[in-house]
């Protein structure tokens, strides 16, 4: 068996393990609102908008350091990404202004991009073996996953002994261990000649000509929207809408005995369901259609926000759909990647699927945003809800005149 065959390569080991330190940082920055807010007397939303700017530049960096990563190597951008995430990270500990920590998070944004999935997940697709590459890059999303699932709770533990910025700072040291497993990404699959001899230009324009790959470009928005709302809000949402929970009941005597513990309990229940559902999701894709799939899973979100949000909200409601939304959370993340690879090859696949991430992530900032917006002005959430499932029924609609087959060189390139 050659070591393209083999499922678990150092590739695939150390791209996930990078893949777990930058989700388990990023999923920490709720648990900070309360203490920067109280220190500095700052309203909810200032830290929130600092939450939502930093998913944008997220997203904008992703094609970036896709197209960086294509030009200079995957090393040099991880290494760019890491340095940009600590620095972030050990420069907001200073940070004494809104405006200050605002402008900071831009750069944490882009560290995150940098090492986070565009890049990585490029990194991990190349070096697979076809059989294996959906599979592998279902893996590698599920260890971005359980790095949401650890890293609140290892934020908590600290600021029972830290302050915020001491935490900051540890996060910023925690960032750079990212570099101790670069040497285990040069097991890199080699493009092919006809991938090698058109450029990243030529790569593009074709791209953004494509029916298929605008499609797949808007489809993602509703998961960007979607996730980055629950998220955010969830919580909030279960906290105020919620019905009692039973003091004799079961959750209860497991120590949730609040609406706010369960809301955020339904938060890592959504990250624990998460890893077996990219996981599954990546193995499906190896063996079915992945517009197909992706339509299904756009469908299943659709539906399973319906009605949750037209029955009432009970704590027994809440678990069931925190556990089947985590089962299609990030499901999407390697069937997306995976079919943009497909499609367009792998030499430039860390900028193409950078694209497709930008409109994500314009969908995480929308969510983040109109949550507290509409809100404000009607409430409570119901009506942004309504807006999610929306979109998650366009998405799923979308994706079914996708075009899921090798898209052909120019006749000039091809044969050059």
């Amino acid at each position: 068996m050659t070591t393209h065959a083999r499922l678990f390569t150092p590739v695939l080991i150390g791209g996930s393990l990078i893949l777990l330190i930058n989700f388990a940082l990023r999923a920490s920055f709720g648990v900070f609102q309360i203490p920067i807010g109280e220190e500095f007397g700052w309203p909810r939303a200032e830290f929130s908008l600092a939450i939502a700017i930093q998913n944008l530049a997220w997203g904008i960096g992703q094609p970036i350091f896709g197209a960086f990563a294509e030009r200079w190597g995957d090393r040099w951008a991880i290494i760019l990404g890491a340095i940009l995430y600590s620095a972030g990270l050990v420069l907001t500990a200073f940070a004494t202004s809104p405006a200050a920590v605002q402008l900071l998070e831009v750069m944490v944004g882009f560290g995150i991009a940098g090492t986070g999935f565009g890049v990585i997940l490029a990194v991990v697709g190349r070096a697979a073996s076809d059989q294996n590459r959906s599979l592998a890059l279902g893996i590698a999303t599920a260890a971005g996953s359980a790095g949401q699932v650890f890293g609140a709770p290892l934020a908590e533990i600290l600021l029972a002994f830290y302050s915020w910025q001491a935490v900051f700072m540890i996060f910023g040291a925690i960032v750079l261990t990212c570099l101790f497993f670069l040497p285990m990404l040069g097991d890199g699959k080699p493009a092919t000649r006809s991938e090698l001899e058109e450029s990243l230009g030529s790569v593009l324009k074709r791209a953004f000509r494509d029916p298929s790959y605008l499609m797949i470009f808007a489809g993602f928005f509703s998961c960007g929207y979607q996730l980055a709302f629950i998220t955010a809000h969830f919580p909030a949402m279960v906290t105020e809408m919620c019905g009692p929970i039973s003091p004799m009941g079961t959750l209860s005597s497991i120590g949730i005995a609040t609406t706010s513990a369960l809301g955020a309990a339904a938060i890592s229940l959504i990250g624990l369901a998460n890893i077996a559902g990219a996981i599954f999701a990546g193995w499906l894709g190896q063996r079915y259609s992945r517009k197909y799939l992706l339509a299904g899973i756009y469908t299943l979100r659709t539906i399973a926000s319906a009605a949750f949000i037209l029955m009432p909200i009970t704590p027994t409601s809440v678990i069931v759909f925190s556990l089947v939304m985590g089962g299609l959370w990030l499901a999407t993340v390697p069937l997306t990647s995976g079919l943009v690879a497909y499609i367009y090859g792998l030499r430039y696949m860390g900028t193409l699927y950078g694209f497709v991430f930008l409109s994500h992530q314009l969908g995480s900032f929308l969510g983040v945003w109109l949550g507290g917006t509409m809100y404000d002005i009607y409430g409570d959430y119901t009506l942004v809800w309504w807006v999610g499932v929306g979109v998650g029924a366009f998405s799923a609609l979308i994706h079914l005149p996708v075009r899921e087959a090798p898209s052909r060189l120019p006749p000039a390139t091809a044969a050059a």
